[in-house]
């Protein structure tokens, strides 16, 4: 009995140290030492440049850059009825609408010259694309 009870202690002497290194080591990995989320911190420099690069390309630079192509493909009217209809589908976008009308209205003087670009001017977001074809003239 006693040889048993020797046993025991030297295996647990030898494991238990072992079992509590790993186990602290285990939980101080695990405790966020700054005020960051765990997922900012393991991103490395590929990704934090990737996640810039998504963030560049916002929803409204996306559609602003769809209807400058409509623009030079068909005409400034197409391209300003897509930008009305698409401000009604995802009004999350009206707060560009006025700042991509003005982008079309600067594209439509470049393209058409300001008194034939001032012909497709409508009433879509506060006349923002009359007004951005008056400041390019």
């Amino acid at each position: 009995m006693t040889h048993t009870a020797r046993r025991i202690g030297r295996t647990l002497a030898l494991v238990l140290p072992v079992v509590m290194v790993l186990s602290g080591t285990l939980a101080v990995t695990r405790v966020q030492w700054s005020g960051q989320d765990t997922e900012t911190q393991l991103l490395t420099a590929a990704s934090e440049t990737v996640a810039k690069q998504a963030k560049a390309r916002a929803p409204h630079d996306v559609l602003r850059d769809k209807l400058l192509l409509e623009l030079r493909e068909k005409d400034p009217g197409v391209a300003l009825t897509s930008l009305q209809r698409t401000v009604e589908g995802r009004p999350s976008l009206a707060r560009h609408c006025m700042s991509i009308a003005k982008a079309l209205g600067k594209a439509a003087v470049d393209q058409y010259g300001p008194t034939r670009a001032h012909r497709f001017s409508r009433p879509v977001c506060d006349t923002s694309f009359a007004s951005g074809v008056a400041q390019f003239s």
